[in-house]
């Protein structure tokens, strides 16, 4: 083998490792998540809140039940119409 092309060789694995090493951080780190209140669709709800006439995941009867969520990557809920979090003020008018 000739230098350059065990240099090459040397750089690519060195470029491989280094991209695998990269995605796997990726991976480790996963997006924070909040309970988006108000915006499920009937029977996709990730769950509810106590007031809630069901006990958990898949039950809500009617869509957008200000009383079931959807978890959400932080910071998305405020974006979606009619999603309010748990300790907003439409929460505690219910």
């Amino acid at each position: 083998m000739k230098n350059s092309q065990i240099i090459s060789a040397a750089m690519g694995t060195l470029l491989v490792l280094g991209l695998s090493s990269v995605n796997a951080n990726a991976a480790d780190k996963k997006p924070q998540m909040e309970k988006c209140f108000g915006i499920a669709k009937a029977g996709m709800n990730d769950c509810s809140s106590n007031k809630s006439a069901h006990s958990c995941a898949g039950q809500a009867t009617k869509n957008n039940d200000p009383k079931d969520f959807v978890a959400v990557p932080k910071g998305t809920c405020a974006k979606i119409a009619g999603g309010h979090l748990m300790g907003s003020d439409t929460m505690k008018k219910m």
